[in-house]
């Protein structure tokens, strides 16, 4: 499986080009729309990514920001790979935010788990259990989709060149029997055989570490292969809401805390030590 272009990039890209076109000039957000006769906020929920670049408002901008040719030719290129739809489109009804369109052109994943096991390494009876406990009113119908969804990530890691994956678990997410002992036993026995993929690495936080940098939840970083046109992401979820930070600042600190947990966690080899173990004790 080969790589694709990812329009949620592409959007993140041309988003960032325009604010640089536009800080070039030395004029504000405002003073562009009031120039190109739009409303007051229309340039900045542009750069923001509030709302999307049409094609229409692509020539007034590149004018008036006196583009070269090339940043013509580059920018109407990614204003039309951000217009596509990638395959999670299809599941716009249960993949409700932008995450997957991130995660499509990753390099690295960096991820936390204090709950569950990251999405790309669950198993689909897994899935079907927490989306049972976690969806209670959800229809047969709606429960395949999100299993589809989720089992649909997991070809990321079938491609030709897959991102490195470095999950770091709390015990709770290996301990906690997820679907019952069977379902729990095989979602292990997947963490084990996950172990020994060369692009993926397994630690686990164990109780007796005590307190550590992420008690107050999962986050995933996300790095690119040019980190000048595609600075790293970091995104926070849980059931209910998900945040994406982009701020320079901000995935410094999320990268520092991650450091911290992978000092804390036991060593990728004890870790699979653990996850064998723990499977053994789950009763038949």
């Amino acid at each position: 499986m080969s790589q694709v272009p990812s329009p949620t990039i592409r959007a993140r890209r041309l988003r960032r080009e325009l604010r640089r076109l536009r800080d070039r000039t030395g004029r504000t957000a405002e003073e562009v729309a009031k120039i190109l006769g739009w409303h007051r906020t229309k340039v900045i929920r542009f750069e923001l990514g509030h709302s999307r670049v049409m094609p229409k408002d692509m020539p007034p901008l590149l004018d008036l920001y006196d583009a070269s040719e090339e940043e013509r030719e580059s920018l109407t290129g990614l204003l039309r790979q951000s217009r596509q739809k990638g395959w999670w489109s299809a599941y716009g009804d249960v993949l409700p935010d932008d995450y997957v369109g991130f995660e499509a052109e990753a390099t690295s994943i960096s991820a936390f788990e204090s709950l569950y096991v990251p999405g790309l390494l669950q198993t689909e009876e897994y899935v079907r259990a927490i989306v049972k406990a976690g969806r209670s009113t959800a229809d047969q119908d709606e429960t395949d989709r999100v299993v589809a969804a989720r089992l649909a990530r997991k070809a990321l890691l079938a491609r030709d060149a897959p991102p490195s994956v470095w999950a770091v678990l709390d015990e709770a997410v290996v301990r906690r029997v997820v679907g019952g002992p069977t379902v729990m036993r095989a979602q292990l026995a997947r963490l084990v055989e996950a172990c020994e993929m060369p692009t993926v690495e397994i630690q686990v936080v164990p109780f007796a570490a005590g307190a550590h940098a992420a008690m107050g939840g999962a986050f995933t970083v996300l790095g690119y292969a040019d980190p000048m046109l595609d600075p790293p992401v970091v995104y926070l979820s849980n059931d209910n809401s998900a945040l994406l930070l982009e701020e320079d600042r901000q995935v410094a600190r999320y990268r520092l805390m991650f450091d911290h947990l992978r000092a804390k966690a036991l060593d990728p080899d004890r870790s699979a030590d653990l996850l064998t173990r723990v499977a053994a004790e789950l009763p038949d």
